[in-house]
């Protein structure tokens, strides 16, 4: 009932792809005028097809630079952090909201990569099991 790591992964990338930063060009260029498309909670799987978790990385890893070079060289001011745009599940947003909601989203997504991993150890750790509370005390 969860992502895998690789599917984390291709998550990532195509939120890269379709979501954050084309939304940002939206709110600064068109505001609610033009509502975001719905993102493809599917899209990842297309992604990950035939790739190994070393090519999701690296791939991941030049879209994340390209983004963050990009929403760098937007010169973003505290006027263009308050723009709107129109979500299509959540009405209006500003360009803050989802830039923290970017963050956010990834950070939680790599907590769930980190819990998804040590799950995977569970019965190695032995007696250290009910100490290690994210991993659960059922066996």
């Amino acid at each position: 009932g969860t992502y895998s790591a690789m599917d984390v992964l291709g998550h990532f990338i195509h939120g890269e792809q379709t979501d954050w930063m084309p939304r940002t060009q939206i709110i600064l260029e068109s505001g609610e005028a033009r509502p975001f498309e719905p993102f493809d909670m599917q899209g990842h799987e297309a992604v990950i097809r035939g790739k190994s978790a070393s090519e999701l990385l690296d791939t991941f890893a030049v879209l994340r630079k390209q983004n963050l070079t990009a929403l760098r060289e937007l010169n973003l001011d505290d006027a263009k952090m308050d723009r709107t745009g129109m979500h299509p599940a959540l009405g209006r947003v500003t360009l803050r909201n989802m830039l923290a909601a970017w963050v956010v989203h990834d950070l939680g997504h790599t907590s769930q990569i980190t819990r998804i991993m040590a799950r995977q150890y569970a019965d190695a750790v032995g007696p250290w099991r009910p100490r290690m509370t994210f991993l659960g005390t059922a066996r």
